[in-house]
């Protein structure tokens, strides 16, 4: 996906944890660890809900902030996601998996922290604000439930 502008970085971002959403999910009734198994239906349920919450911000976010230009994202190397889920998620235990997904949100939470100190729009700025605190929150939250599995 060709991201020129605000717009096309939130759909890209929506797009990165909808497919999260559809893999894990696949994996999830292929995974032979039960545990892992209900790590991978919680994180598909937890990255549809993002994915949407996503699409809802876009929908009502400022116009002039959504066609604000990326130049800095081509410097930046976003995380590269694949059309199709590999299965991986399947033959993988609880601590791969967290750490595969924690990875990817790191990855966007570090773009997302990079383009945000760039921003020369204060609209833009305060959108990318409002996705980075979002981002942020929402991975602490799946932090705190893949401990909680451990517990089990």
């Amino acid at each position: 996906m060709k991201i020129e502008r605000l717009e096309d970085l939130i759909d890209w971002t929506r797009q990165t944890h909808q497919f999260l959403a559809d893999c894990t999910g696949h994996c999830a009734n292929k995974q032979k660890d039960t545990l892992a198994s209900w790590l991978l239906a919680y994180l598909a349920d937890h990255e549809k809900a993002l994915a949407a919450t996503i699409g809802k911000i876009e929908k009502h976010a400022d116009g002039k902030a959504l066609h604000t230009w990326i130049y800095d994202y081509l410097v930046h190397n976003p995380v590269e996601l694949h059309n199709r889920c590999s299965g991986k998620y399947a033959e993988m235990g609880v601590e791969d998996i967290a750490a595969d997904i924690f990875t990817t949100h790191n990855q966007v939470l570090d773009l997302y922290h990079s383009l945000e100190r760039r921003a020369d729009i204060d609209k833009a700025r305060e959108l990318l604000a409002e996705l980075l605190a979002l981002e942020e929150h929402e991975t602490m939250r799946m932090a705190q439930q893949v401990n909680r599995l451990h517990e089990l």
